[in-house]
Protein backbone atom coordinates (compact mmCIF):
# COMPACT_ATOMS: atom_id res chain seq x y z
CA UNK A 1 0.00 0.00 0.00
CA UNK A 2 2.82 2.42 0.83
CA UNK A 3 4.58 1.76 -2.48
CA UNK A 4 1.35 2.35 -4.44
CA UNK A 5 0.72 5.60 -2.60
CA UNK A 6 4.26 6.89 -3.14
CA UNK A 7 4.19 5.89 -6.83
CA UNK A 8 1.05 7.96 -7.28
CA UNK A 9 2.66 10.70 -5.26
CA UNK A 10 5.60 10.87 -7.68
CA UNK A 11 3.15 11.45 -10.54
CA UNK A 12 1.60 14.40 -8.71
CA UNK A 13 4.78 16.11 -7.50
CA UNK A 14 4.95 18.66 -10.36
CA UNK A 15 1.50 20.03 -9.46
CA UNK A 16 2.16 19.87 -5.72
CA UNK A 17 5.46 21.72 -6.15
CA UNK A 18 3.74 24.40 -8.21
CA UNK A 19 0.99 24.91 -5.65
CA UNK A 20 3.43 25.29 -2.78
CA UNK A 21 5.75 27.61 -4.64
CA UNK A 22 3.79 29.34 -7.38
CA UNK A 23 2.39 32.39 -5.61
CA UNK A 24 5.91 33.46 -4.69
CA UNK A 25 7.85 31.93 -7.59
CA UNK A 26 10.16 33.92 -9.83
CA UNK A 27 8.43 35.86 -12.53
CA UNK A 28 7.28 33.54 -15.31
CA UNK A 29 8.44 31.49 -17.07
CA UNK A 30 10.94 30.57 -14.34
CA UNK A 31 10.36 27.97 -11.62
CA UNK A 32 13.35 29.23 -9.60
CA UNK A 33 12.17 31.76 -7.02
CA UNK A 34 13.55 35.29 -6.78
CA UNK A 35 14.53 37.21 -3.64
CA UNK A 36 12.17 40.10 -4.23
CA UNK A 37 8.63 41.17 -3.41
CA UNK A 38 6.00 43.51 -4.75
CA UNK A 39 5.99 47.05 -3.40
CA UNK A 40 3.77 47.57 -0.37
CA UNK A 41 0.14 47.57 -1.51
CA UNK A 42 1.05 46.05 -4.89
CA UNK A 43 -0.85 43.16 -6.46
CA UNK A 44 -0.33 40.69 -9.29
CA UNK A 45 -2.25 38.10 -11.29
CA UNK A 46 -0.54 35.27 -13.16
CA UNK A 47 -1.93 32.58 -15.43
CA UNK A 48 -0.09 29.53 -16.83
CA UNK A 49 -0.85 26.74 -19.28
CA UNK A 50 1.66 23.91 -18.90
CA UNK A 51 2.54 20.49 -20.22
CA UNK A 52 4.82 18.10 -18.35
CA UNK A 53 5.28 14.90 -20.36
CA UNK A 54 1.64 13.76 -20.66
CA UNK A 55 0.35 15.94 -17.82
CA UNK A 56 -1.57 19.02 -18.97
CA UNK A 57 -2.23 21.74 -16.41
CA UNK A 58 -3.53 25.24 -15.92
CA UNK A 59 -2.95 27.53 -12.96
CA UNK A 60 -4.11 30.93 -11.75
CA UNK A 61 -2.16 32.87 -9.12
CA UNK A 62 -3.00 36.01 -7.16
CA UNK A 63 -0.35 37.80 -5.10
CA UNK A 64 -0.29 40.93 -2.94
CA UNK A 65 2.05 42.75 -0.58
CA UNK A 66 0.26 43.72 2.67
CA UNK A 67 3.40 45.20 4.23
CA UNK A 68 6.91 46.13 3.13
CA UNK A 69 9.16 43.19 2.14
CA UNK A 70 6.37 40.59 2.47
CA UNK A 71 4.39 39.00 -0.36
CA UNK A 72 1.42 36.66 0.11
CA UNK A 73 0.06 34.44 -2.63
CA UNK A 74 -2.93 32.23 -3.41
CA UNK A 75 -3.13 29.70 -6.25
CA UNK A 76 -5.61 27.31 -7.85
CA UNK A 77 -4.63 24.63 -10.34
CA UNK A 78 -6.09 21.79 -12.37
CA UNK A 79 -4.26 19.04 -14.24
CA UNK A 80 -4.89 15.83 -16.12
CA UNK A 81 -2.18 13.18 -15.89
CA UNK A 82 -2.45 10.97 -18.99
CA UNK A 83 0.73 9.07 -18.13
CA UNK A 84 -0.99 7.40 -15.19
CA UNK A 85 -2.95 4.17 -15.66
CA UNK A 86 -5.78 5.01 -15.56
CA UNK A 87 -5.83 8.72 -16.37
CA UNK A 88 -5.86 10.86 -13.24
CA UNK A 89 -7.42 14.27 -12.61
CA UNK A 90 -5.83 16.61 -10.09
CA UNK A 91 -7.23 19.77 -8.50
CA UNK A 92 -5.32 21.86 -6.03
CA UNK A 93 -5.03 25.05 -4.05
CA UNK A 94 -1.95 26.72 -2.64
CA UNK A 95 -0.85 29.42 -0.23
CA UNK A 96 2.56 30.99 0.24
CA UNK A 97 4.39 33.75 2.07
CA UNK A 98 7.68 35.28 0.94
CA UNK A 99 9.75 37.48 3.25
CA UNK A 100 12.73 39.36 1.82
CA UNK A 101 14.06 41.78 4.46
CA UNK A 102 17.26 42.53 2.54
CA UNK A 103 16.57 43.88 -0.98
CA UNK A 104 18.81 45.88 -3.32
CA UNK A 105 18.54 47.17 -6.90
CA UNK A 106 22.10 45.88 -7.48
CA UNK A 107 24.07 43.30 -5.52
CA UNK A 108 22.57 40.69 -3.21
CA UNK A 109 18.98 40.37 -1.99
CA UNK A 110 18.22 37.70 0.62
CA UNK A 111 15.04 36.17 2.00
CA UNK A 112 12.93 33.04 2.51
CA UNK A 113 9.62 31.55 1.42
CA UNK A 114 7.08 29.13 2.86
CA UNK A 115 4.47 27.38 0.74
CA UNK A 116 1.56 25.02 1.37
CA UNK A 117 -0.25 23.01 -1.30
CA UNK A 118 -3.35 20.80 -1.09
CA UNK A 119 -4.17 18.51 -4.01
CA UNK A 120 -7.19 16.26 -4.63
CA UNK A 121 -6.47 13.29 -6.89
CA UNK A 122 -9.27 11.46 -8.73
CA UNK A 123 -8.60 8.03 -10.27
CA UNK A 124 -11.32 8.02 -12.94
CA UNK A 125 -11.47 4.26 -13.57
CA UNK A 126 -11.84 3.19 -9.94
CA UNK A 127 -13.54 6.36 -8.67
CA UNK A 128 -10.73 6.42 -6.10
CA UNK A 129 -10.24 9.84 -4.52
CA UNK A 130 -7.59 10.94 -2.05
CA UNK A 131 -5.70 14.06 -1.04
CA UNK A 132 -2.06 15.05 -0.71
CA UNK A 133 -0.48 17.96 1.16
CA UNK A 134 2.90 19.62 0.68
CA UNK A 135 4.85 22.01 2.88
CA UNK A 136 7.86 23.76 1.34
CA UNK A 137 10.47 26.00 2.97
CA UNK A 138 13.32 27.60 1.02
CA UNK A 139 16.07 30.16 1.38
CA UNK A 140 16.26 32.68 -1.48
CA UNK A 141 19.19 34.68 -2.85
CA UNK A 142 19.30 37.00 -5.87
CA UNK A 143 22.27 38.90 -7.28
CA UNK A 144 21.52 41.79 -9.66
CA UNK A 145 24.19 43.21 -11.94
CA UNK A 146 24.19 46.79 -13.24
CA UNK A 147 23.88 45.52 -16.83
CA UNK A 148 20.48 43.95 -16.03
CA UNK A 149 21.59 40.34 -15.68
CA UNK A 150 20.20 38.55 -12.63
CA UNK A 151 21.22 35.37 -10.79
CA UNK A 152 18.74 33.46 -8.59
CA UNK A 153 19.64 30.74 -6.05
CA UNK A 154 17.21 28.55 -4.08
CA UNK A 155 17.85 25.89 -1.43
CA UNK A 156 15.28 24.25 0.81
CA UNK A 157 13.12 21.21 1.52
CA UNK A 158 9.60 20.01 0.87
CA UNK A 159 7.49 17.55 2.86
CA UNK A 160 4.62 15.68 1.21
CA UNK A 161 1.90 13.81 3.11
CA UNK A 162 -0.48 11.33 1.50
CA UNK A 163 -2.82 8.78 3.10
CA UNK A 164 -0.88 8.58 6.34
CA UNK A 165 2.52 8.43 4.62
CA UNK A 166 5.03 11.26 4.30
CA UNK A 167 8.29 11.98 2.53
CA UNK A 168 10.75 14.87 2.91
CA UNK A 169 13.25 15.81 0.18
CA UNK A 170 15.67 18.64 -0.44
CA UNK A 171 14.94 21.06 -3.29
CA UNK A 172 17.23 23.48 -5.15
CA UNK A 173 17.26 25.86 -8.09
CA UNK A 174 19.65 28.06 -10.08
CA UNK A 175 18.33 30.59 -12.59
CA UNK A 176 19.75 33.40 -14.71
CA UNK A 177 18.12 36.26 -16.62
CA UNK A 178 19.71 37.99 -19.63
CA UNK A 179 18.24 41.19 -21.14
CA UNK A 180 18.11 40.90 -24.93
CA UNK A 181 16.20 44.15 -25.55
CA UNK A 182 14.66 46.79 -23.28
CA UNK A 183 11.45 44.75 -23.05
CA UNK A 184 12.70 41.22 -23.80
CA UNK A 185 14.59 38.82 -21.49
CA UNK A 186 16.09 35.38 -21.95
CA UNK A 187 15.80 33.03 -18.95
CA UNK A 188 17.80 29.86 -18.30
CA UNK A 189 17.61 27.65 -15.23
CA UNK A 190 18.20 24.24 -13.72
CA UNK A 191 16.38 22.92 -10.66
CA UNK A 192 15.38 19.71 -8.98
CA UNK A 193 14.97 17.68 -5.84
CA UNK A 194 16.91 15.14 -3.82
CA UNK A 195 17.29 11.67 -5.39
CA UNK A 196 16.29 12.91 -8.85
CA UNK A 197 18.11 14.33 -11.85
CA UNK A 198 17.99 18.05 -12.68
CA UNK A 199 15.44 19.71 -14.93
CA UNK A 200 16.77 22.33 -17.37
CA UNK A 201 14.71 25.03 -19.08
CA UNK A 202 15.11 28.03 -21.36
CA UNK A 203 12.51 30.73 -21.92
CA UNK A 204 11.59 34.26 -22.97
CA UNK A 205 9.76 37.04 -21.14
CA UNK A 206 8.29 39.98 -23.08
CA UNK A 207 6.83 43.13 -21.52
CA UNK A 208 3.85 44.19 -23.67
CA UNK A 209 3.27 47.32 -21.61
CA UNK A 210 4.30 48.47 -18.15
CA UNK A 211 3.32 45.81 -15.63
CA UNK A 212 2.00 43.27 -18.15
CA UNK A 213 4.26 40.51 -19.49
CA UNK A 214 3.95 37.38 -21.62
CA UNK A 215 6.32 34.43 -21.23
CA UNK A 216 7.07 30.93 -22.40
CA UNK A 217 9.63 28.21 -21.75
CA UNK A 218 10.58 24.69 -22.79
CA UNK A 219 12.70 22.19 -20.90
CA UNK A 220 13.99 18.68 -20.52
CA UNK A 221 14.89 16.46 -17.57
CA UNK A 222 14.29 13.07 -15.96
CA UNK A 223 13.47 11.43 -19.32
CA UNK A 224 10.64 13.79 -20.26
CA UNK A 225 10.02 17.16 -21.90
CA UNK A 226 7.94 20.00 -20.52
CA UNK A 227 6.89 23.53 -21.37
CA UNK A 228 4.61 26.41 -20.49
CA UNK A 229 3.16 29.71 -21.67
CA UNK A 230 1.71 32.37 -19.41
CA UNK A 231 1.10 35.99 -18.48
CA UNK A 232 1.82 38.16 -15.45
CA UNK A 233 0.14 41.47 -14.61
CA UNK A 234 1.45 43.58 -11.73
CA UNK A 235 -0.50 46.63 -10.59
Amino acid sequence: MISVTMNRLSLCLPLLFFLAAAPAHAEGPMATDDAGTLDRGGMKVEGVLSRDDREHGKELVFGFAPIENVEVGLAVARAEDRSADPDTNLRGTGFSVKWVPYQNDTGWSLGASFGYGHTRINDRENADKFTEKEYALAGLATYRLENGQVLHLNLGATRVKAQGNSDTVGIWGIGYEFPLLDNLQLTVETYGEENAGPDKAIGLRYEVFEGFKLSGAVGRGNDRSFGQIGFAWEF
